[in-house]
């Protein structure tokens, strides 16, 4: 009887280290996908709420397509936000590959006013942006991905262009 639970131990061992290195195989590392601010545009002034319109270029590093089905994100300038929102997203970024995603924020007249006040004292603009992708993904993989990403504009250059 010893010896038969000895085999079944080793047996049971050996059946669980093979379970855990198949397992350990099955799963992938999913790479945060990198986003850029492609466009900013301020589309409408009204009342107490302003509507920017931008367009967001996310680049999938990861071998597999993203199906993103949401997006949510914060638009700030110079550390001030600047707009926020939300929008539904049915769209594919095949592996290894971009795609350009429009958004449309809303700022409140009162963001607007704090983030141009200060651009006299400065001689560029930093734009941040932080939010989520909400993706459509099996149980390896998760439904939201944050992501974050910083443009800089120099003010004196973009002066010099309208002139």
């Amino acid at each position: 009887m010893s010896k038969n639970l000895s085999v079944s131990l080793r047996t049971g061992v050996t059946l669980c280290l093979l379970v855990m290195v198949g397992c350990a195989g099955l799963g992938k590392t999913l790479e945060v996908p990198r986003v850029s601010l492609a466009d900013v545009k301020l589309q409408e002034m009204k009342g107490m709420e302003n509507v920017v319109r931008i367009e967001l270029r996310v680049f999938n590093t990861n071998d597999i397509p993203l199906r993103v089905k949401g997006i949510d994100c914060e638009l700030a300038m110079n550390g001030k936000r600047l707009a926020t929102g939300v929008s539904r997203v049915d769209q594919e970024i095949p592996a290894y590959d971009t795609a350009l995603i429009p958004l449309t924020l809303y700022s409140s007249v009162v963001d607007l006013f704090r983030g141009v006040i200060s651009l006299p004292e400065k001689d560029k603009v930093i734009f941040s942006l932080t939010g989520k992708l909400r993706i459509e993904g099996d149980a390896w993989m998760p439904s939201a991905i944050p992501f974050s990403a910083e443009n800089e504009l120099s003010l004196e250059g973009l002066m010099n262009n309208v002139k």
